[in-house]
């Protein structure tokens, strides 16, 4: 997986046509895309091959939580498509995590990424679930625990990037979905920051959506973000 191109973008589409016409208009310059349980839906697995056939990475966003021999399945069956990342529930516990981890292993390029809290979840949230820490504490205690079943790194907000990255050490895979370009409404994220933000707090990735993908110009709006996280 190329570190060197951090920035995912986001194809939220309801049909292929949409995700395609992003991805053409956004040519060479974006090499990273992440793919949501909406668009594998409506387009398949074939729409994950057709960008891996393109030369793309792609961040196959399936939150995996069911039982082990299952979540082991559907790693193998990403695995099988070629993508770069698959991300499994924390909230599945310690055997979830390390049989997606296991089935990784017969693809190398294969990251299992764990996600702690999704980003529109507060402490509100969390505890009408039972949870009685804060979405921080929450984030670290599931990273902590994906770390030790091997996952290679994890999802969570930009806010908590920060202390992962203290908690997880430098060779973890942080990615933030949740960024909100300068001036734009936080739209879903309960706990957002700017692109630059994030990385500057420790990101290796930061997912872009809306404020690229429906922008004018999809190819300068992502141009802007690449360039404001020049050093």
């Amino acid at each position: 997986m190329d570190q060197d191109n951090p920035i995912i973008v986001a194809l939220d589409c309801d049909n292929r046509a949409a995700a395609e016409k992003t991805v053409g208009r956004l040519g060479d310059a974006c090499r990273f895309y992440k793919v949501g349980l909406e668009l594998l839906t409506v387009a398949g697995p074939d729409f994950v091959r057709h960008l891996v056939a393109q030369g793309k990475e792609v961040f196959l966003d399936l939150k995996l939580f069911e039982i082990p021999h299952s979540v082991a399945a559907a790693v193998r069956a990403a695995g099988s498509l070629g993508v770069s990342m698959v991300t499994v529930h924390g909230m599945g516990g310690t055997g979830i995590m390390a049989a997606a981890v296991d089935a990784a292993r017969a693809f190398p390029d294969l990251r299992i990424l764990a996600l702690t809290v999704v980003t529109s979840m507060t402490d509100e949230d969390l505890a009408d679930i039972g949870v009685a820490d804060s979405a921080e504490e929450q984030v670290l205690r599931l990273a902590r625990l994906a770390d030790a079943a091997g996952c290679h790194g994890v999802i969570a907000s930009p806010q908590d990037v920060a202390a992962l990255r203290g908690a997880l050490g430098g060779d973890a895979l942080i990615v933030t979905p949740g960024v909100t370009l300068p001036g734009d409404a936080p739209a879903d994220h309960a706990r957002p920051a700017t692109p630059s933000a994030a990385m500057a707090a420790g990101a290796s990735h930061v997912v872009v959506g809306r404020g690229v993908t429906r922008a004018a110009d999809p190819a300068a709006a992502f141009r802007l973000v690449r360039a404001g996280l020049q050093p």
